[in-house]
């Protein structure tokens, strides 16, 4: 039977969701129940989440969807939306533990496209690196202009490459960074003073810092059997004045994955390397993305992203999150203007510490690498660069 549906979600393992048409009036009332039943926050007091459980999320639209808790870890969960089939990390005071509406079906269904799977044979797993569960369990055939995206794609394929070296090179331009991640830089071993610049500020306390800047990152061309790449030593800079160069033959960002890495287009008109974090915005989409060499947040549209090119990859990131110890933010009074994301700190207190760090060269010494990086920031004469703020009553000492 031929029904018309509408597609909601693709997920990464190629599982494709769907909302059949016939069910969109019943889900609709769904939704507007929910949300005159749901008008809080969110669950702002301590709880033990549990994997499987039933919840309804606040989505960045602000309305409330129903969902099930897929992994706990840390101070997020990744949750997928039943009726949408999309899994994201949502922090836990975006939930709320219900058993309501626990007895209504899932207004989507997974599917796989009828006799089509994914290409793997020995030339193609080094590059694609399938996952070992690809699809979900019921086949479907989607059709445009009468021609089922199955044969769609199947003709695109013999229409863009000729050979199979031409689709060995499509395919390793096109789907290896939607696999793969940045790898962080080798750090220098606790108790080390070595040189810093703080290149982005989140809080106070914590903050982004590149090691030892007065050096360009370089490494080995990955290349192997080129005699012309034998010896050539890249520059990440380089590699992305080339890339800016070429950036319009580059495809632009048509999936988008919690993590991705990504070329994304900054203020100034340059690209550069960035990791995608969540969608903002729905009408029309934007995403939330962070430059992974700054440590900088933006959200752009999705015309400002695009794939990246698999060998830049290659270099690790250089900016490094870092938490900074030996303070504590101050007592307020409660008509002191805080930071909306962490509200401990005053937005005096951020703007006092800009000023400590912004365009300086520092010195940092880490105290610890686990959980997280933990340092303490030296300003050029080897004082600690907390003490201004405690100075100035922004914050206190944290033995």
């Amino acid at each position: 039977k031929i029904f018309q549906a509408v597609v909601s979600c693709v997920g990464h393992d190629g599982t494709i969701y769907i909302i059949p048409k016939s069910l969109e009036i019943e889900l609709n009332k769904l939704m507007t129940e929910i949300q005159s039943n749901f008008k809080c926050l969110g669950l702002l007091e301590s709880y033990c989440w549990k994997k499987g459980e039933a919840c309804v999320v606040r989505g960045s639209d602000t309305m409330w969807y129903r969902g099930k808790v897929i992994e706990i870890g840390g101070n997020t969960l990744q949750v997928q939306y039943i009726d949408r089939g999309y899994i994201e990390r949502i922090p836990q005071c975006h939930l709320y533990p219900t058993t309501s509406y626990t007895g209504i079906p899932p207004f989507c269904i997974p599917c796989q496209l009828y006799k089509t799977v994914p290409v793997s044979s020995g030339k193609f797993e080094d590059v694609l690196e399938l996952p070992d569960n690809p699809w979900g369990k019921l086949s479907i055939s989607l059709y445009f202009g009468g021609m089922s995206l199955s044969s769609f794609m199947a003709y695109k394929k013999y229409c863009v490459a000729e050979d199979c070296q031409d689709i060995l090179k499509l395919v390793r331009f096109v789907y290896v960074p939607v696999l793969t991640s940045y790898t962080l830089p080798p750090l220098p071993v606790p108790g080390d003073t070595f040189p810093v610049r703080v290149t982005h500020l989140v809080s106070p306390k914590e903050v982004y810092i590149c090691l030892d800047p007065s050096k360009n990152l370089r490494m080995q061309s990955a290349t192997e059997g080129d005699a012309s790449c034998d010896s050539e030593v890249v520059c990440l800079d380089e590699a992305l004045k080339w890339c800016n160069k070429s950036v319009e033959s580059l495809p632009l960002l048509t999936h988008f994955q919690t993590e991705m890495p990504c070329l994304v287009e900054y203020q100034d008109g340059l690209w550069y390397r960035g990791k995608l974090l969540s969608v903002e915005e729905f009408n029309p989409v934007k995403i939330l993305v962070q430059f992974v060499d700054y440590g900088s947040f933006s959200v752009v549209p999705t015309d400002r992203l695009r794939q990246i090119p698999y060998h830049l990859l290659k270099y690790p990131v250089q900016a490094v999150r870092a938490f900074l110890t030996g303070f504590k933010p101050a007592s307020y009074d409660q008509n002191v203007e805080r930071i909306p994301y962490s509200p401990e700190w005053s937005v005096e207190a951020l703007w006092a510490m800009m000023e400590c760090v912004e365009g300086k060269q520092l010195s940092a010494s880490i105290l610890a690498l686990s959980p997280e990086v933990t340092i303490s920031l030296y300003e050029d004469d080897e004082n600690l660069v907390h003490m201004k703020l405690i100075e100035m009553g922004l914050a206190d000492l944290d033995e």
